[in-house]
């Protein structure tokens, strides 16, 4: 099975987003309000996994101060985090529960460069059995580590608040529900997303979502 289309430059987001504006008139009225979408491209590796990790069910400030914490401790590779002791860890901001997720993915031994070349389904596979690491974490490093131009991440609350508003519907879908409508925006899921979550933030400013 291949691995489809990756998503490297401004380009092919702009490509993507055409294509979806042509084939849905509410992308078209989103886009027409969003602008140019955001490429949204990262590195891939260790250190996103953990950084993702870092950042579960915490506000951007905090994760951020613990992520530079972690940084200036030297513990964003595997081996700094597999010769940490606990207390050494939660010094530099992590739960106890983090800690056992961020030594699980460091004994992981993830083939980082293999998965450049799996299909989007085998990412999934792969990353999910690591301890700490869900499906949203997963779609999401497909989706900008990897530069997937298919993957979606139903999960996500924004996206489907986006899609409830966007689509008109009488209540916000959900996972399965979002995955299963997403289907009809292949080949550029990846894109979808990037115009749903930027139309997002313009209806969250015009409605006060919360």
């Amino acid at each position: 099975m291949a691995v489809g289309r990756i998503i490297e430059t401004p380009a092919c987001v702009a490509e993507g987003a055409e294509w979806l504006a042509d084939r849905e008139p509410r992308f078209a009225a989103a886009l027409a309000q969003t602008g140019p979408l955001p490429l949204r491209r990262r590195a891939d590796g260790f250190e996103q996994l953990l950084g993702a990790i870092v950042s579960q069910q915490v506000s951007v400030a905090a994760a951020d101060a613990i992520w530079g914490r972690m940084q200036a401790a030297g513990f964003t590779a595997p081996e700094p985090i597999l010769r940490a002791s606990e207390d050494e860890l939660r010094a530099a901001g992590l739960s106890r529960q983090k800690i056992r997720y961020a030594k699980a993915l460091a004994e992981a031994g993830i083939d980082y460069a293999a998965l450049r070349e799996m299909p989007d389904r085998e990412v999934v596979k792969s990353l999910v059995a690591v301890p700490g690491i869900g499906v949203w974490t997963a779609e999401i490093y497909a989706m900008f580590s990897l530069g997937r131009a298919d993957v979606f991440a139903p999960g996500d609350l924004a996206l489907q608040e986006s899609a409830r508003i966007l689509f008109e519907l009488p209540e916000r879908p959900k996972e399965r529900a979002l995955r299963q409508m997403a289907e009809a925006w292949s080949p550029w899921r990846s894109v979808a997303a990037r115009l749903l979550w930027a139309y997002y933030r313009l209806a969250r400013g015009r409605e006060g979502i919360r």
